[in-house]
């Protein structure tokens, strides 16, 4: 494909004029078969060019393991797809990507040691950034355009300008690692316009973050960048719900006006997000800014494709903006594909999580509450127990709880801790001495912006009952990455946490959402595949269940409800509920 370079004056495509109009596009939010048609649909709306992160915790969940490329995580497929459709890439390899992605694609492993010192030149964190771009760049060189492949620019890590650091000795040796890896492409950096100062680099392309006030920003980037092309390198046309808000909606109208505005200043784009997706399974992250508040499991966006690929009243709205600065495919756009309706469907098997814990993950003993990255586990839950050393009334105090904490003295619930109000004691009754104390601790996202990165999860500190330091711990690691390893009866479970499964009979598989009236909280799956997380707390009420997911014939739903539940139905319907509107 032809090879993209800057001059004083814009960008070339093989030596003609070229305007980058980009739409965000993350591969690991959308099931690998739906791949193409979210490609193909980039470029019916005028795109020329798509913009992918590539999250390094999901490529390495390992620290000496190689780079997992398997199904959804297949890159250079999702490249050659891209190709196949005429689209550039703009590739952002991080190691950090925010993306509101868990821990903003930071391994959990970097956290076992908790000194290390991120998105720094730390030694400690330099070296598995190494090593981890030496297996990436393996994988990218075949696909730069310089090697006929679509990747005609790729990202100098990512807003480095906020996050505080100051450290230019870090982005240089990301510099240094890529031209090292064989990136010969134009390398280009990007942060909101109060940041560009701090997050540039000589000799590296500037681009500008914003949501609004196009004119100001792209002066702003000017002042930064005296030359070369104009280019918002993230143009906010939605935004992502936090659990407890609304459904986050920006006016049409209005992302349709600034991008107006854009385009007709002779600026690039990068419309961040083209097509948002879905944070499936443990992936979400979580914001702190001095309020620990995680992501929701659905990744719309509001933006102009939404979460099962149909395009929006936003996107040809777009379509059309675009068409008055650039050539636009013919082709006719394609309609809301159809959805899956099926009422009623009720999951009557169950299986207790504290009983069958032990088939679920191998338990540790310790003097005290291990942390999820010192038991070598990334995301789900840990299961905590030991003994009460006396019988009555007490005050247990858990100082760092990394997230929700649900406590059992002899398997009865008890209580529940939560980070998020800043939750530390709870009032209990020991019935005699010995008695068991059970904590479930869940990892409901790790940070992913800004200074709370080092986060992280299940019990960070002493626990105390009556003022007595408690030891002599069972400390249980519960990814929940193998459902099938539960055995599950037809009958009453055990108070507390508890799965729920039953099948339902699809004749023709499609696209369709999971809505849980009446059930609290928990983790949902189908036919294996791990849906995300579900909270009555809203503002999201279903999850999106992708078509190929599903199969004709008998399909598997699982339910993990950690509080309770009305009744064990659950419903396939054919239009999602997302929230009201913020």
């Amino acid at each position: 494909m032809p090879e993209l370079s800057i001059t004083d004056d814009g960008f070339r495509l093989d030596g003609e004029p070229f305007r980058i109009i980009s739409g965000s596009l993350h591969y690991f939010r959308v099931h690998p078969e739906q791949w193409a048609d979210r490609l193909r649909k980039a470029r019916l709306m005028g795109l020329n060019t798509v913009d992918v992160y590539v999250p390094w915790n999901l490529h390495q969940p390992d620290r000496d393991g190689p780079l997992v490329r398997d199904g959804g995580l297949d890159l250079p497929r999702f490249l050659d797809l891209a190709a196949a459709e005429g689209l550039h890439v703009l590739l952002r390899p991080g190691p950090y990507i925010c993306a509101e992605w868990e821990a903003g694609g930071l391994p959990a492993w970097l956290l076992a040691d908790p000194d290390v010192r991120l998105r720094t030149s730390d030694p400690r964190y330099q070296e598995p950034v190494e090593r981890y771009f030496e297996l990436l760049l393996a994988q990218v060189r075949p696909h730069l355009a310089s090697a006929g492949g679509p990747v005609v620019a790729v990202q100098v890590e990512n807003e480095y300008g906020a996050s505080g650091r100051g450290d230019r000795a870090h982005l240089d040796h990301l510099v240094t690692l890529l031209r090292k890896g064989g990136v010969d492409v134009p390398l280009f950096t990007s942060d909101q316009a109060g940041d560009l100062a701090d997050g540039g680099l000589p000799g590296v392309l500037r681009t500008v973050n914003f949501s609004r006030g196009a004119a100001a920003r792209l002066r702003t980037l000017r002042e930064h960048q005296p030359q070369g092309p104009l280019m918002c390198g993230e143009f906010w046309s939605g935004w992502f719900d936090r659990w407890g808000s609304g459904h986050n909606r920006r006016r049409d109208t209005e992302v349709r006006d600034t991008l107006e505005e854009i385009l007709a200043a002779g600026a690039s784009v990068n419309i961040y997000m083209f097509h948002g997706g879905t944070n499936f399974g443990f992936t979400n992250g979580a914001n702190d800014k001095g309020h620990y508040r995680p992501t929701v499991t659905s990744y719309d966006y509001d933006a102009p494709l939404d979460e099962a690929g149909d395009p929006t009243a936003k996107y040809h709205l777009f379509r059309e903006t675009i068409a008055a600065h650039a050539a636009v495919p013919s082709e006719p756009v394609p309609e809301r594909a159809p959805k899956l309706r099926l009422r009623d469907i009720r999951l009557p098997r169950r299986a207790s999580l504290l009983a069958q814990a032990g088939r679920l993950g191998a338990a540790r003993r310790s003097d005290r509450p291990l942390t999820m990255e010192e038991l070598g586990q990334a995301f789900g839950y840990v299961l905590y127990e030991t003994a009460l050393p006396a019988a009555g009334d007490g005050v247990l105090r858990i100082a760092r709880t990394h997230d929700r904490a649900q406590v059992f003295v002899d398997g009865q619930p008890v209580g529940t801790l939560v980070r998020e109000n800043r939750e530390q004691a709870l009032s209990l009754r020991s019935p005699a001495a010995g008695a068991r104390l059970t904590v479930l601790v869940e990892n409901q996202g790790r940070v992913n912006y800004g200074a709370g990165l080092h986060d992280w999860k299940g019990i960070a500190g002493p626990v105390t009952f009556g003022g007595e330091h408690l030891s002599g711990w069972t400390c249980t690691p519960l990814p929940l990455d193998d459902p099938d390893a539960l055995s599950f009866s037809s009958g009453a479970v055990a108070a507390g946490p508890a799965f729920f499964r039953g099948t339902v009979r699809v004749e023709t598989p499609a696209d369709t959402y999971l809505h849980l009236p009446g059930w609290t909280k928990g983790n949902a799956w189908v036919n294996g595949f791990a849906l995300g997380r579900y909270w009555s707390r809203g503002p999201q009420q279903s999850l999106y269940v992708p078509g190929p997911v599903l199969r004709r014939g008998d399909n598997e739903i699982v339910v993990l409800e950690l509080q309770g539940c009305a009744d064990d139905v659950v419903h396939f319907e054919d239009v999602p509920d997302l929230g009201p509107a913020e």
